[in-house]
């Protein structure tokens, strides 16, 4: 009859509960926020490398203004070290003359930390000329 009491007893039971649950709820809340940073740092620097494009399009600048353009704009938003690898270039493959501003950075994985050039990303625009083609 002892025995059987013992095991039917459910104290102490509620602060094991919450400290699992309380667990499981943080780790899911702290993948999300992982998740959302990972989200910021790839639109951050596609933002750059778009707006790095159209300025190197405009008529009056050049290539290496718009690849300097891209890395200041991602040096502000998230630091130095998502700015080192800003690739420009000019084609032709859409059929008219293209800037395109390639940049290959970190993802972020934990915090800030990341895998090293795991996110690329592309943008383009048209070349703008001060004569008529």
């Amino acid at each position: 009859m002892r025995g059987r009491s013992l095991l039917d007893d459910e104290r102490g039971s509620s602060p094991v509960e919450f400290v699992l649950v309380g667990a499981l709820l943080t780790a899911l809340t702290l993948a999300v926020l992982q998740i959302a940073l990972a989200m910021y740092v790839r639109n951050v620097v596609h933002d750059a490398a778009v707006e790095g494009a159209h300025y190197a399009a405009l008529a009056d600048t050049t290539l290496d203004e718009g690849a300097a353009r891209t890395e200041a704009v991602i040096t502000r938003a998230v630091g130095a070290d998502y700015a080192g690898d800003v690739g420009i270039g000019q084609d032709s493959s859409l059929g008219h003359s293209s800037v395109v501003v390639r940049v290959r950075t970190t993802l972020p994985v934990l915090g800030l930390l990341g895998v090293p050039y795991g996110l690329e990303v592309e943008a383009r625009a048209p070349v703008e000329s001060f004569g008529e083609e």
